[in-house]
């Protein structure tokens, strides 16, 4: 009898290792040709670049739900495997844009498209009063310039000019413009003024160049920015100077000279009647969710977005491409294509693994981590149960076997599992311990969550009609994922979770709080809120926000003396801004204002 038992327990003991080693890796490799063959499908011209609210974005959807189904995944979402929520998606004009110039003697009715132009951040409103200019409509302290030095702008309407001095550039010390020729510190600046509306002139205009009208949507800005902001031709412009005794090339031509200020009212003939309407376009879009059931509800999330630019807008980084269709195969066909081929991988140890894996297809990554923020804020699986999470984006251009992974220091035993992972693999990897960048697995550091975040790096055709599926490297991103299943079918069936640490970076990455511009803050937004300021998704740790005792959910609402509404007015203060000035700012806390003082630091 004892030697039965025995024998018994001999055999549970072989049956358990064989298990366990029949979990430890997938039974097969990834496949380049079904990994490139995703990628083709996602980058194909009728996903229409899969941008946000399109059909083309829906396609791609039930892509990947098709996928998930013929796998005997279970849907994870709220419908099936979808979970929705709305994005903003832009703007449109609607039928009823006028502008009126009263002098003297006339009244100038403008046409839009043709004289004039909205901008699309600007506020909808019929304004109307005197006239003043502006110059180039900059407050450069740094530079001991200001446009609106002894000028009364108070319930008036600002001319500006575009771009910014010359002389701003060799101050700088940089070849390129400064902040001060953004359209949107242009506008910032000028409603912190008082003013009613911002006009903007091209003015001087190069050999060949023509006097054109900004396309309607192309300039990125907050959904509105607080005043109404519109584009004219000079040459609608030309007697509004006249009247003044001035002309347009002059008076540009004084101030780049001298680099200062030639402001002035116009006289009180001159009466301009804006009546701008524009409307927000909105859209609900779907995150995609499957599970893979495991043998307790703790679960690793493999995710990616699935999103892209559509035709371009004014994320597009080829300007003169817009309205054509931006494929995204790298960004992110390549991490999209990279989660189905791990689910097909994995699909098999259905009920095998000791914990679970939740995969994820994120919608709105581009409009600003907007599904990976939807998710976590509104769970679909309980987040404590969460032993990790991994993010790839843009995995299809390996070159030269060098590959990213970030986040490696947000859980206590990452490091271990990577390094047994890349064991066998030709990978020059370049570690970051930080969990902060701008890709989904920022959302799940904010909830201490560990994450691991695969990235091959960027390239010239990033957020260009020429992001390719032809330019995918199949094969190392092939290699790339058995790595990553690897490091998933360890995770799963480790005896232990990873504890999430917490990353104190000493030397804050460009894009930590503020939009990466200006002294550093350490807050990072919440991109999904929309109520009035900016809230913070996270605080960093060891930054100037945490030193001064701000915490995620804070909602800030003031800066100084400047009112905060939106992260542009963030961005614009903190660029004001300079490192060493302590700056008292006003949140909201659990609806409650809190003060705090904030000293900035250097930003490396």
């Amino acid at each position: 009898m004892p030697n039965r038992i025995r024998f018994h327990r001999l055999v549970l003991i072989l049956s358990a290792l064989l298990l366990l080693a029949s979990a430890s890796t997938p039974v097969q490799q990834a496949d380049p040709n079904r990994y490139l063959n995703d990628v083709k499908s996602l980058a194909d011209p009728e996903m229409e670049g899969r941008g946000a609210g399109t059909k083309g974005l829906a396609r791609a959807e039930r892509l990947i739900e098709k996928r998930y189904k013929e796998l005997g995944l279970q849907p994870a979402g709220v419908n099936g495997f979808a979970q929705p929520f709305p994005v903003i998606t832009g703007a449109r004009l609607k039928s009823d844009n006028r502008f009126s110039a009263q002098t003297s003697d006339s009244k100038h009715d403008l046409t839009i498209d043709q004289d004039f132009v909205p901008f699309s951040f600007s506020s909808s409103s019929e304004v109307s009063g005197p006239v003043v200019f502006a110059g180039f409509g900059a407050t450069a302290d740094e530079f001991h310039y200001d446009d609106y030095a002894g000028l009364d702008v108070k319930d008036k309407i600002v001319v500006v000019l575009r771009y910014e001095p010359f002389g701003f550039a060799e101050k700088s010390g940089h070849h390129g413009l400064t902040q001060h020729s953004q359209l949107i510190t242009k506008a910032i600046n000028a409603r912190n003024r008082g003013a009613k509306a911002v006009v903007l002139l091209n003015g001087k205009l190069g050999d060949g160049e023509e006097d054109l009208l900004t396309r309607f949507g192309s300039v990125s800005g907050p959904e509105n920015v607080g005043i109404v902001f519109v584009q004219i031709k000079n040459a609608v412009a030309e007697n509004w100077f006249q009247s003044a005794g001035k002309s347009l090339k002059e008076v540009q031509d004084q101030i780049n000279s001298s680099t200062k200020p030639d402001s002035f009212a116009f006289p009180d003939a001159l009466h301009l009647t804006l009546h701008i309407d524009i409307e927000t376009t909105r859209a609900t879009v779907n995150n995609v969710l499957a599970w893979l059931p495991g043998q307790t509800d703790e679960y690793v999330i493999v995710g990616a977005h699935y999103d892209h630019l559509g035709r371009g807008n004014f994320d597009s980084l080829a300007p003169s491409q817009i309205g054509q269709i931006h494929p995204g195969a790298d960004d992110n066909g390549s991490g999209t294509a990279g989660v189905l081929e791990l689910a097909r991988l994995l699909a098999p140890q259905r009920g095998q693994l000791k914990r679970s894996v939740l995969f994820m297809n994120f919608a709105g990554e581009e409009l600003g981590l907007l599904g990976s923020a939807a998710w976590v804020a509104n769970p679909t699986r309980p987040l404590a149960k969460a032993v990790a999470m991994i993010n790839m984006d843009m995995i299809g251009r390996i070159k030269d076997d060098k590959v990213y992974i970030g986040g490696v220091g947000t859980g206590s035993t990452l490091k271990a599992v990577l390094e047994q992972a890349q064991k066998d693999s030709p990978f020059k990897i370049e570690y970051s311990a930080g969990g902060y960048s701008s890709s989904d697995h920022t959302s799940f550091v904010s909830k201490k969550i560990p994450v691991l975040f695969f990235f091959s790096g960027l390239h010239s055709d990033y957020h260009k009609p020429s992001d390719t599926w032809d330019k995918i490297n199949a094969p190392s991103a092939a290699r790339l994922l058995d790595m990553v299943g690897n490091v998933v079918m360890q995770l799963a069936n480790a005896p232990d979770t990873p504890v999430f640490q917490v990353v104190a970076e000493d030397k804050p990455p460009a894009g930590g709080g503020g939009g990466g511009y200006g002294p550093y803050f350490g807050s990072i937004p919440d991109f999904g809120q929309t109520e009035n300021g900016v809230k913070f998704s996270d605080v960093k740790p060891n930054s100037p926000a945490a030193k001064a005792g701000l915490k995620a959910g804070d909602i800030l609402i003031q800066f100084g003396d400047k009112p905060i509404k939106n992260l542009y007015d963030f961005t614009d203060a903190l660029r004001r801004s300079k490192v060493g000035d302590v700056v008292e700012v006003k949140v909201l806390r659990d609806g409650q204002p809190v003060t705090a003082s904030v000293k900035l630091e250097q930003r490396k």
